[in-house]
């Protein structure tokens, strides 16, 4: 990986059961980790202190007060990549969903392109709910309407990598939702600001066990708002009110400008 120097960042809140899994499937790639703890309970707090105490050699941990969301807890690991040194981050959920073998791929994109959001793009087996599946199709239409393009295919996949200068001084300049309406949020931001937005497929599934802090009415209702924010904000810019859209460089067939 010529000229980039990638980390992990991966924020967890009562993700226990789930957590030691993620790591050892990642551990192969030979990349420094931080776990950010967003307010877990007791337990998960311990499994994730004895995680990192038996791998100081790549885990670490930093832990926030209090249940901030998932935006604010990916924005702390950014911080602690930056001043770390780190070019860029890889963003993975603690929940199992994703699958970290597909993480050479996006390496690879993100070599190809290191000025690029490198975005997954989920291709689901059978445990995927039906409900969950159709509800995206209406965020990706709010997105290609606020972006004016389809170069964004999938805007909720949680396996991603960040250029991290670009991302930090992102989220030093706008204002970016911490819950579940944060992947949208950032990305269309991104795609907003000028960055290539690079989409790779990757393996996703839902397991059996796992542990969803998605609520139905209150997260549906933050996400309707998001998208109801996004696209005044596109009207303003649009017209001239405010800062343009630039919009993201157009990509050959090769992924290149």
């Amino acid at each position: 990986m010529a000229g980039l120097n990638p980390c992990i960042v991966i924020p967890v809140f009562n993700h226990g059961a789930a957590i030691g899994s993620v790591l050892e499937r990642l551990r192969p790639f030979g990349l420094p980790c931080w776990l950010i703890d967003d307010g877990s309970d007791r337990d998960c707090a311990e499994t994730l202190q004895r995680l990192a105490a038996e791998q100081p050699d790549w885990v670490r941990l930093e832990r926030l007060p209090h249940n901030q969301g998932k935006g604010a807890a990916f924005h702390h690991g950014l911080r602690c990549a930056q001043q770390a040194g780190h070019s860029h981050v890889v963003q993975i959920d603690a929940d199992g969903q994703h699958a970290p073998e597909d993480l050479p791929r996006l390496l690879a994109a993100a070599e190809d392109r290191p000025d690029a959001v490198i975005s997954g793009v989920p291709i689901y087996d059978e445990s995927v709910p039906r409900i969950r599946l159709y509800g995206r199709y209406l965020t990706h239409v709010w997105v290609w309407i606020n972006t004016a393009s389809l170069q964004i295919q999938d805007s909720m996949c949680g396996f991603r990598i960040y250029p991290v200068a670009f991302t930090a001084a992102l989220m030093q300049r706008n204002r970016i939702g911490h819950r579940m309406e944060f992947d949208t949020d950032i990305l269309v931001h991104a795609y907003w600001d000028g960055a290539p937005v690079v989409n790779v497929p990757t393996r996703v599934r839902y397991p059996e066990d796992g542990v969803s802090h998605f609520r139905m009415l209150r997260d549906n209702a933050r996400i309707s708002g998001m998208h109801a924010r996004l696209f005044f904000k596109m009207l303003w810019r649009r017209l001239g009110l405010g800062a343009r859209i630039k919009p993201a460089p157009r990509l050959t067939s090769s992924g290149k400008n």
